[in-house]
This record gives C-alpha cells, sequence and structure tokens, in this order.
C-alpha cells in the first residue's frame, strides 16, 4: 500500500523535525517535505505533490491564513492545521476551517517538544482523517466577519418574524452531534434557523479553549443566540448550547425545565465531549420531544445513542455522504437504524423547521 505524502509547513526548524519524526514513524506515511513558509512550501507541493499538508498559522513572509486562502482556491488539497492554544490562534483556526482546512492541532504555547510527542497519536489519526475527507474548493472572494468581533445589534442578522411554532419552541430540543468538518456544518445548521426555534444543544468535537470562540463567532452570524453551556443553565427555545472543550454535556429535567449538565469524565468513544453522552441524556430525559442531526465526523460515537433516541420517540436527521467531508458518523447512524431521513447538509434546517410547523398546524387543527 502506497503511504500517505505529507508535507510539514511550520517557521519553527524544531517544530518541523518533530513533525517529521512523528509522521516517519508511521509505517503508512512519510514526511516528503518540511518548509519554513509558505514560498518554499509552494514549490514543494508543486514538486512534491503530497498528499497532506500541515500548515502553521503565525509565519513569516505570508501568514499560514493567507496561504490556506490561495491554496484552497488554485490547489484544494487536504490540510490540517497546527495552531497554537490561545484566542488568537483560536480565532484564526476556526477562519481556517472556513476556508476548508480538515481539522486542526492545538500545540502547546510552551513545552512544544514533550507537548507535541504526546499529540503524536492525534496528530497522525488526523492526517489518516484528511487523507480520506471530501476537499471542496474555496470561493473565490469567501466571506469573512471580523476576528473576534462580539454579537452586536448592528452585526447580528435581523430576525425574521415569528415563525408558528407555538409552544413547540418550548416543548421540543434539537440534538446534534458532529466532529471532523462540523464546526461549518454545524454553522450552516443553525444559521438557517429561525430566532424562535426550539433550543438546540451540541456536542462538537473540539478541544479545550476552541469552543467559546467558536460559539462567539456563531452568535455574530444567527438569529439564535448562540453560546458555550455552563452547568445548570435553564435550557431556552432561540439558544444553542454548545460543549466546552474537554467536558462531556447532557440535558437534565429540574421541574417542568431542562437544564445543561457540564461534567468532567473520562472519555466515552475516545471523545470529551461525547455526542454518545449528550445524545443518551436525550433519549432518557426528553424522548419524543426531540430532534437529533447527526453531521460530519470520522467515527461512531453517538450512534448507539441516537439510535436509543429514535427508540424513545425522536425524529433523527443524517447528513448525507456527498455534503459531508468525513461520513463515519452519519454512515454508523443510518447502520444502527437511527436515521428517519437522510438529507443533505443544506436541508436539513429547512425540512426540520417544515416538520415543526406541520406538527403545530396538526395541533391547532385538533383544537
Amino acid at each position: 500500500m502506497a503511504k500517505t505524502r505529507v508535507v510539514v509547513v511550520d517557521d519553527s526548524a524544531l517544530v518541523r523535525s518533530l513533525l517529521a519524526e512523528i509522521i516517519n514513524r508511521q509505517p503508512d506515511m512519510e514526511c516528503v517535505g518540511a518548509a519554513a513558509d509558505p514560498f518554499a512550501a509552494r514549490e514543494m507541493i508543486r514538486n512534491l505533490n503530497p498528499d497532506v499538508i500541515t500548515l502553521d498559522v503565525e509565519m513569516p513572509r505570508m501568514d499560514g491564513i493567507d496561504f490556506l486562502s490561495k491554496l484552497m482556491r488554485l490547489r484544494p488539497m487536504p490540510v490540517l492545521m497546527v495552531s497554537t492554544l490561545t484566542e488568537r490562534g483560536a480565532e484564526v483556526t476556526l477562519r481556517a476551517l472556513e476556508l476548508g482546512a480538515i481539522d486542526f492541532v492545538a500545540k502547546p504555547k510552551i513545552g512544544v517538544a514533550d507537548g507535541l510527542k504526546q499529540l503524536a497519536e492525534e496528530i497522525t489519526d488526523k492526517i489518516r482523517i484528511a487523507t480520506r475527507a471530501h476537499v471542496k474548493r474555496a470561493p473565490a472572494t469567501p466571506a469573512a466577519p471580523a476576528a473576534g468581533a462580539g454579537a452586536s445589534t448592528a452585526s447580528r442578522p435581523v430576525a425574521a418574524a415569528p415563525s408558528p411554532l407555538g409552544r413547540l419552541s418550548t416543548e421540543k430540543i434539537i440534538f446534534i452531534g458532529a466532529s471532523t468538518g462540523g464546526t461549518e456544518a454545524t454553522k450552516e445548521v443553525l444559521m438557517a434557523l429561525p430566532a424562535d426555534s426550539p433550543a438546540v444543544v451540541i456536542t462538537q468535537h473540539m478541544p479545550p479553549g476552541f469552543t467559546r470562540s467558536y460559539a462567539a463567532r456563531l452568535d455574530t452570524l444567527c438569529k439564535i443566540r448562540v453560546k458555550e453551556a455552563t452547568d445548570g443553565e435553564r435550557i431556552l427555545p432561540g439558544h444553542a448550547y454548545i460543549a466546552p472543550g474537554g467536558l462531556h454535556l447532557s440535558v437534565e429535567r429540574s421541574g417542568a425545565n431542562y437544564v445543561a449538565r457540564v461534567r468532567d469524565g473520562e472519555p466515552v468513544n475516545r471523545h470529551k465531549p461525547s455526542v454518545e453522552v449528550l445524545f443518551e441524556s436525550a433519549a432518557r430525559v426528553v424522548g419524543p420531544n426531540a430532534f437529533g442531526i447527526m453531521l460530519t465526523g470520522m467515527g461512531g460515537d453517538g450512534a448507539k445513542a441516537m439510535r436509543a433516541m429514535r427508540d424513545a420517540g425522536s425524529y433523527n436527521y443524517a447528513q448525507n455522504e456527498a455534503t459531508c467531508v468525513v461520513f463515519g458518523m452519519p454512515r454508523e447512524a443510518i447502520a444502527h437504524g437511527a436515521a428517519n431521513e437522510v438529507l443533505p447538509l443544506q436541508d436539513i434546517a429547512p425540512h426540520l423547521m417544515d416538520k415543526l410547523r406541520a406538527m403545530h398546524g396538526a395541533l391547532l387543527h385538533r383544537v
């Protein structure tokens, strides 16, 4: 079997050496080149035709985002970002995912050598995922909200007139699970929801330090409010709650209300936060008032619990293969019989809202 050919792009000679060593220890991949800046990388990509590149964010002469933007327009290929774990690093990494990077690894600010060695398995796993990912050409002029912009009246889209959902807005909860490619897929679903949508609870596989920036970014783009979930808070319609990186999120009942539970614990299906934990609580606590959505991602996290949701009366959607970056999680959900419908990404939110409006119409008709 041919090895996956990787080019490493990083201005640090130490990081280049460490990443090359990590890659070359794997029997199924090899580092065929290491570039100190995007200009050298451009020549390497042209001459070596790698399968995947790892790309630093902050580099001399041209930063990683500018290079990624040009690369994804002119020669789309799988890119794994290597980002410093800072607030600035989180903002820039999210921009990279918007531009088409498959995933990212958060390298530590200090103790880089030991930190990268500890991340060796994650790095090589994500390179393998990247080789199987569906890469799309970036638009010629991709839109970019200002980095770090907070939600404001000026930046928030004008809310549409309230849709006729009645009490369904407060009774129903939408549950979303996603991994690789999921930051953009979740964004597309949330941006299509009206301001009076039922509450949305989300587990996106993401490390600590990135989910707060991700939620803030979505909050500037969506009609609903988007925030990182906090333990014990009431789950309200018109709001979306994202599991904090490194912690599990579930939903519990408190009297007449639903509340978020944010807890530490062991990884489930190798993930923390885990979709399995969130969806299990949906099946156990919310039952027929839940909607489940499984989006792009590698592996099978959440598939069994999504089937339990369906058995408990929820209505579930899985993203179809053609629109997934990686079809693993939706494929497993479908194989478990967990999905009522399999749809292209852009159709999921409209179909869900149409179903809610039809349910509301049926309620009014019975009255």
